[in-house]
């Protein structure tokens, strides 16, 4: 059901052993990569609960009717494509097609985002044609649209750190903000400093 004009995307990875954060489990170990994850999977729920605009969270592999994402505040729907970049041009133009005017996409692994960042961006686009949110590791953390645009989905060796650069050369004819940078989280550098993840640490040297 559509209430707004304004739609957030959220992609998830489905949190299973082994398949999710695979970066940093390479140090932390599996389980409690997967601890993390869900760590992360909890404070994406609760940021974004607090945005007020229509809300998808796209799953990876499978749609799960009772977790952590309340069907009160978010729809559900399964990601389609062979690669990251396929996945979010469908899902930009299943929004669009359903009417939305304004959207905007995040990951689910941020742990440095706030509601402030995505209504920011919401914000820029009744300027803007695009906003991107570009991550420390060459990244982006959020992209947001007012017109699908392909060729910001082709052409890209998603996970590495020529993302963004690309990324920016695709908008350079175009209308675009960046938000402030971000750290994401994909490997232990990314949260060996950070007071919350201080628990997982301490598993981990027990």
């Amino acid at each position: 059901m559509k209430n707004t004009k304004n739609l957030l995307l959220i992609f998830t990875r489905n949190p299973e052993l082994g398949k999710c954060k695979t970066r940093l489990a390479a140090t932390t170990g599996n389980q409690l990569a997967l601890e993390i994850y869900k760590f992360l999977l909890q404070h994406t729920a609760n940021l974004t609960k607090a945005v007020k605009t229509d809300k998808v969270v796209y799953y990876s592999e499978e749609i799960w009717e009772e977790d952590i994402w309340d069907n009160d505040h978010f729809q559900k729907r399964l990601q389609k494509g062979i690669d990251l970049g396929e996945r979010m041009l469908n899902a930009f133009t299943e929004g669009s097609k359903a009417g939305y005017e304004r959207m905007v996409i995040i990951g689910s692994d941020m742990y440095d985002l706030s509601p402030g960042d995505i209504e920011q961006a919401f914000s820029l686009l009744d300027q803007k044609d695009f906003v991107i949110g570009p991550a420390k590791d060459g990244g982006y953390y959020l992209l947001g649209m007012k017109k699908v645009k392909k060729d910001l989905f082709s052409d890209k060796a998603w996970g590495t750190g020529n993302v963004l650069k690309h990324t920016l050369n695709d908008l350079q004819t175009e209308n675009y903000a960046l938000l402030d940078e971000r750290n994401d989280v994909d490997i232990f550098e990314d949260i060996k400093d950070v007071d919350a993840f201080e628990p997982f640490i301490k598993k981990m040297n027990a």
